[in-house]
Parts: structure tokens; sequence; C-alpha cells
């Protein structure tokens, strides 16, 4: 996921949010996946959860078919059956959430996800569930700055957690990514990678968004 300047960027198409509804709600995810794709973005993060973002597979789909980048899946992994659907639709990664699964089904699922051909970006909230994601050899990991109850974002809560992620871990800041100086201090912190979604849907140049968050601009 490394970019060729700056902190890596996964652009996130997503309609709406729980917190703030609509985002853009006629969002065209193939023209936003170029968009992502012109600006530098290494990645992308599709919602395909319908009853709390508005997203569908078809968006997936869209956006794949629209660029080259790999795609994380993102939604609510509970079975062994969504594992298999991400990878049938032709995602490249799904997303695990810690606080979603026991331990076993985090390591069956993480397991599944490599048998299928897929990487798994596990997402924590602390220093618990870092714990977990490692017991199971996570080698992805996303750091979640919002709460899943509340939904406030805490922005230290990923610069706190990332000297406890060893070295040879991915390390992904997701939420609460507002502008450069927020990136910068994750990118110094030792991340990665950005998960942005907010940010870039409602910006009116995603693309120079990218660029700016990447230190380029």
């Amino acid at each position: 996921m490394g970019a060729t300047g700056g902190v890596a960027v996964i652009g996130e198409v997503k309609r709406r949010s729980p917190s703030k509804g609509d985002l853009l709600a006629d969002l065209d995810p193939e023209a936003l996946a170029r968009e992502y794709e012109v600006g530098g973005a290494s990645c992308l993060s599709v919602l395909t959860d319908e009853a709390w973002f508005g997203g569908s597979i078809a968006d997936l789909q869209s956006a794949r078919s629209a660029t080259l980048l790999p795609v994380i899946r993102k939604d609510f992994t509970v079975d062994p059956r969504d594992v298999v659907d991400a990878r049938i639709m032709g995602a490249d990664c799904v997303l695990l959430i810690a606080a979603a699964l026991d331990d076993a089904e985090l390591r069956d699922f993480h397991t599944l996800a490599e048998e299928v051909g897929l990487d798994a970006l596990i997402e924590i909230h602390d220093e618990a569930e870092l714990g977990r994601a490692l017991a199971v050899n996570g080698d992805l990991i996303g750091v979640n700055q919002r709460d899943l109850v509340t939904f406030q974002v805490d922005q230290q809560r990923a610069l706190r957690l990332a000297p406890q992620i060893p070295s040879g871990v991915v390390r992904v800041a997701e939420s609460g990514v507002r502008d450069a100086g927020d990136a910068a201090r994750l990118a110094g912190a030792g991340y990665h990678a950005l998960l942005v979604g907010e940010t870039l849907v409602t910006s009116n140049d995603p693309a120079r968004e990218i660029r700016r968050l990447r230190g380029l601009e």
C-alpha cells in the first residue's frame, strides 16, 4: 500500500454515515474511484452495507471496474459467508472488526480470508483488541478513532496505540482524518496508510485533497 510520496491514502466510497446522514447521496462510484486514482490513492475502501451506510455490492463492483486499485470491502463481516462473498464480488481485502467478533471468529475468518486469497484488515479500538489482532497473526491492522457506540472521534487514539503495534505490521489510521495536519501527525507516529472517507467524499476536489493529505501540495 505504499505511495510514491507521503503517507498512503485509502479513499473510501461512502454515501452516508450513521452520525452525519447523507454525505453524497447521488455518489457515482466509478467517477469517485477515478478521482481517487488520479489523486494518488493507493487503495479503495467501498461500503457495501446498505442499512447504515447506503452502500451496496453494486457500488463495489462499479468502483472496481473503474480502476486497477485494490479494493477493501467495508462491511460488518459476521459470518464465514461474508468473507467468501467479498472474494466473489471482486474485493481484494475484507474488513474484520475485532469488537464484532469473538476470538474464534476472528481467527477463523482471518484464516479463511487467506485461504480464498484475500487480505484482512483487522479493525481495533484499544489495547485489548490490538492483542487479539496480533494473536491471530494479523499483519494489517487499522485503528479506528471513532467510537462504534457514541460515534465520537478520539484524535489521540491512533497516536496512543501506534508505538504498541510491532514493526512488520502495516498500520492504518481510520476515521477523523480531517486535513494535512492530521495526516502529518499520523504519518509521524508511524502509520503507513490513512483510510479517509468523509473528508474526501464531501470535497469539491477529491483528487487534490488526497495530494494534500499525502503532503504533496
